[in-house]
């Protein structure tokens, strides 16, 4: 499908088919497309849980209000975000361009420091806020990289991050849960799917600058 055919035919799924299960190819596509989602600095300041237990998958339904969606998917990704952005997070960014591209410490050392001093002069709500930005990037990424691939998503903020949290064990890897995406394959008794996109007229969401 051509990517505007692709995203005509995708819908926030609400009911998936539990029979059809992706397959580790697709799971690995949409793992490299969180990876290399955007994110402010090149920063990454996320990670992203992929489950496979339908046992778990019911006890996160049970944390998302009984949403179906959550235990009829063939899996559920949790995009999380560091609850620590400090010096240290910085600087292993910092490594890994130096790694990677081979740039000279003097010329990375400037933009380094100027990170790190920003970073510690932000409240943790402030550096909460720009994480949570990057998340809906990532989320963002993965939605259209879904539809091209012909994969049945539903984005999804109502749930309980708290007991998430907890039975991902999160705390363990300082992250916080702050969305959720199930992913697998649409029912075929899923109305939803039938629905037509309601969307705003293009001149009406577009302004044209010349």
């Amino acid at each position: 499908m051509t990517n505007i055919k692709a995203l005509q035919w995708r819908y926030a799924t609400k009911k998936f088919n539990p029979e059809k299960i992706l397959s580790s190819e697709k799971i690995d596509i949409l793992k490299e497309a969180f990876n290399l989602t955007a994110t402010s600095y090149g920063l990454q300041p996320l990670k992203m849980v992929v489950v496979r237990n339908k046992e778990l998958q019911e006890k996160l339904k049970s944390a998302s209000w009984n949403q179906q969606q959550l235990n009829t998917a063939s899996h559920v990704l949790v995009i999380c975000i560091e609850k620590k952005v400090d010096k240290d997070f910085i600087e292993q960014y910092f490594k890994r361009v130096k790694h990677l591209r081979e740039t000279p410490d003097e010329v990375l050392e400037p933009f380094k420091k100027s990170l790190v001093d920003s970073f510690e002069s932000k409240a943790e709500e402030e550096v909460h806020a720009w994480a949570l930005n990057q998340a809906y990037l990532s989320l963002g990424t993965l939605l259209t990289v879904c539809a091209t691939e012909e994969i049945d998503a539903c984005p999804m903020e109502g749930f309980e991050p708290d007991k998430y949290d907890e039975l991902l064990n999160l705390e363990a890897h300082n992250l916080k849960s702050v969305l959720a995406l199930p992913v697998g394959y649409r029912a075929e008794d899923d109305m939803f799917s039938e629905f037509k996109k309601v969307r705003r007229p293009l001149d009406e969401v577009i302004i044209e600058v010349n």
